[in-house]
C-alpha cells in the first residue's frame, strides 16, 4: 500500500478531539505550539443541530438509531455498535464500548456532571489497602481544577464535605418540584442532598451566553452555554492560527524509531488511503481504550508487545463505573397542575457519598443522580403506563386504556415518576483488561480490541446497597417502585462493564516504570516525547464522573509539554 507522508513536521500531533485532546489543543496552541489534531469522526458545529427540533417534525419522533443509541436528537454520533468497527470479548465476559465518532468525541454526550476528585481519592490504597495510590495528590491538581472552573464555567455550591471538594462556582438553578420531595425524604433519612455541579453556565461567562433553560443539553447547545470541546475549547485554539484539524482520520499506529515517537499513520476514511503525519511530540487522547489499542498496535523491535509497554501494563487495570437505577411512581406528583420546571438539561440536586465504609461490606462509595419531572414528551414517553393503574385501581392487571381514558392517564401520571441512579467506584484489577484480538480487524484493516472484564463481590455488594437505599427513599416518599428488586442471580441490577461510559486506567501513571506506563506528568516512561492525556492515566476510578479530572490532567500535562519544549527537552 502506498503511504503518503507529510514533509511537514508539527510541534505536536494530538489524536482525539474530546476532553483530553480538546484541552491539550487549547493549552498548547495558546503556548505557541504548531499543532495538528486527528479525529476519527466528521466535523460538528454545535450551532447546527436539533436543539429546537420538535419531536413531531421527525417521523421517528426522536427514536434511536444505530449511530445515535440515545435518540436521533442526541448530539453524539457513534455508539456501542459502530458499523465496520467491531470489538470482541473473551468467553464469559460482557463489555460495552461506547465511542464518539465526531469532532469533540464524547464531550458531545455526557451529563456535564463536573465533580472534582477528593484528597482521599488519590490515596485509596493507603486508606483501605485495595488498588494503588496515585503518584500525585489533590493539592497538586487542585490549581488546575480552579483554572478549569474559571475557563469553562460550572455551577454548584461549596458544602465543606471533606472528600467532595468545592470549586469556583456560578449560582445553581432552583430545585424542581420532584427534587424538593426527594430532598425532604432524604432529610428524614439522614442522607445529604446538595445542589449538583454541572458545567452549564447560569450567568454570561467568558463571552458565552447564560443557559436559557431549554432543558435539552444532550442535543448540543446553539448558545454554547454547556461544555463540549467544539463549543468551548476548539474555537479559541483555531483562532490562534496554530491548530490544524484533520477529520475522518482513523489512526493505525504511532510511528517510532531511535527511541522517539515520530508521528502517527492513519487511514483517511474518505479516500481510504494511508497517510503519515510527523511531529516532535505525540499526544494520545483518543479515550482510554482507543489509546491503549494504538499503543498495542504500535509494535517495533524495541517494543514487540506494543509501544511504551515494557512493563506489560498497557491495557490492564481497566475500570468502569458501576451503575444501577430504581424508578418509582409518587402519588403526591399525580394530577399535578402545570407548573414551572425551567432548568438545565440535567439534575439540579444530587446525593454525594455519605456512608462510613468501615461499617459496610464494600470499599469506596457512590453518588446518586436524580431524575424525573415534566420534560418534553418524545419517542418512548411514559413507556409502560398501562402498568401504573395496577397500583391504584382494582380490576384486570396491566389494563391500559385507549382514546379518552389513555389521554386521562397521561395527564394523571405526567411528571409523577422519579428515578435514582447510582454511579459507584470499582476497584482496579490487573485481570480486567483490553488486548489486541489476533483474529479480527476493522473495516480499515486495523486489529481490534478484545475485552476481559468481570465485576467482583465489591461491586455487587455496592450495587445491592444502592438498590436497597433507592427503594427506601421511594418508600419514604410514599411511592411505589416500578419493578421488583433484582436478586443476586441478576447481579442486583448492575450495569454491564462499559455501559456507564467511564472507562479509564489502561495506561496508568505511577512512579515505578515496572508497574505503570506513564509518569505523573502523563509522559510515557519508555518514550519521553509520547504522552497520554485521556482517562488512561487514572490509577483509581472514584465515583465522581471522569471528565473534570481528564481536563485537569490534560491541562497539567500540556503545561509540562510546553515548558519542556521551551527548554529544548522535547
Amino acid at each position: 500500500m502506498q503511504i503518503k507522508e507529510s514533509t511537514k513536521e508539527y510541534d505536536v500531533c494530538i489524536v482525539g478531539s474530546g476532553a483530553g485532546g480538546g484541552m491539550a489543543a487549547h493549552e498548547l496552541t495558546q503556548a505557541g505550539a504548531d499543532v495538528v489534531m486527528l479525529e476519527a469522526g466528521g466535523w460538528f458545529d454545535s450551532e447546527d443541530f436539533a436543539m429546537f427540533t420538535w419531536p413531531y417534525e421527525s417521523p421517528r419522533r426522536g427514536g434511536s438509531t444505530r449511530e445515535q443509541p440515545f435518540g436521533e436528537f442526541d448530539a453524539c454520533f457513534g455508539g456501542w455498535d459502530i458499523e465496520g468497527e467491531p470489538y470482541t470479548t473473551t468467553e464469559g465476559t460482557k463489555f460495552d464500548w461506547f465511542r464518539g465518532r465526531m469532532l469533540g468525541g464524547r464531550t458531545n454526550h455526557w451529563g456535564r456532571i463536573s465533580l472534582r476528585f477528593g484528597p482521599d481519592d488519590f490515596r485509596v490504597k493507603s486508606i483501605d489497602g485495595m488498588g494503588e495510590d496515585w503518584p500525585i495528590t489533590y493539592e497538586e491538581i487542585s490549581p488546575y481544577y480552579d483554572r478549569i472552573d474559571r475557563l469553562i464555567g460550572v455551577f454548584g455550591t461549596n458544602e465543606g464535605i471533606p472528600n467532595e471538594p468545592g470549586g469556583i462556582y456560578l449560582p445553581p438553578p432552583e430545585p424542581r418540584c420532584y427534587e424538593h420531595l426527594i430532598k425532604d425524604s432524604c432529610d428524614n433519612m439522614g442522607i445529604p442532598v446538595i445542589p449538583s455541579r454541572l458545567s452549564i453556565i447560569t450567568k454570561p461567562h467568558n463571552g458565552r451566553a447564560a443557559c436559557h433553560y431549554c432543558g435539552q443539553c444532550n442535543r448540543s447547545c446553539a448558545t454554547h452555554s454547556n461544555f463540549s470541546t467544539p463549543s468551548v475549547l476548539l474555537p479559541p485554539a483555531l483562532e490562534t492560527g496554530n491548530l490544524e484539524i484533520i477529520n475522518n482520520a482513523m489512526v493505525r499506529e504511532v510511528t517510532y524509531s531511535d527511541g522517539k515517537a515520530r508521528g502517527v499513520s492513519y487511514v483517511n476514511k474518505k479516500d481510504r488511503k494511508e497517510y503519515k503525519v510527523r511531529a516532535k511530540v505525540v499526544v494520545l487522547a483518543a479515550s482510554a481504550c482507543e489509546s491503549a489499542r494504538l499503543l498495542l498496535n504500535s509494535k517495533s523491535t524495541d517494543f514487540p508487545a506494543g509501544l511504551a509497554n515494557s512493563s506489560g501494563t498497557v491495557g490492564k487495570y481497566l475500570m468502569d463505573t458501576t451503575g444501577t437505577s430504581v424508578a418509582g411512581l409518587i402519588p403526591k406528583l399525580m394530577d399535578m397542575p402545570a407548573h414551572n420546571e425551567d432548568g438545565v438539561g440535567g439534575m439540579h440536586l444530587y446525593i454525594p457519598w455519605w456512608e462510613d465504609n468501615s461499617k459496610l461490606d464494600f470499599a469506596r462509595g457512590y453518588h446518586v443522580e436524580l431524575w424525573g419531572g415534566r420534560g418534553m414528551p418524545s419517542y418512548g414517553f411514559m413507556g409502560g403506563i398501562q402498568n401504573y393503574n395496577d397500583m391504584f385501581r382494582n380490576g384486570p392487571k396491566r389494563s391500559g386504556g385507549y382514546g379518552k381514558s389513555l389521554k386521562e392517564d397521561y395527564r394523571k401520571y405526567y411528571g409523577s415518576i422519579v428515578g435514582l441512579s447510582g454511579r459507584g467506584e470499582s476497584i482496579g484489577y490487573e485481570d480486567n483488561y483490553c488486548e489486541i484480538d489476533p483474529n479480527v480487524v476493522d473495516e480499515w484493516g486495523i486489529p481490534v480490541l478484545r475485552f476481559n472484564y468481570n465485576w467482583s463481590e465489591q461491586e455487587y455488594n455496592q450495587v445491592r446497597h444502592m438498590q436497597n437505599t433507592f427503594r427506601s427513599i421511594i418508600d419514604e416518599m410514599g411511592g411505589h417502585a416500578l419493578w421488583d428488586m433484582p436478586g443476586k442471580e441478576d447481579g442486583y441490577g448492575i450495569s454491564n462493564p462499559g455501559q456507564i461510559i467511564h472507562e479509564v486506567g489502561t495506561t496508568r501513571m505511577g512512579d515505578d516504570p515496572n508497574t505503570s506506563v506513564l509518569n505523573k506528568h502523563c509522559q510515557a516512561h519508555d518514550v519521553d516525547n509520547l504522552f497520554v492525556l485521556d482517562g488512561g492515566s487514572f490509577v483509581s476510578q472514584p465515583h465522581k464522573n471522569t471528565t473534570w479530572t481528564i481536563l485537569a490532567l490534560s491541562m497539567r500535562g500540556s503545561e509540562y509539554i510546553a515548558e519542556e519544549m521551551k527548554k529544548g527537552n522535547l
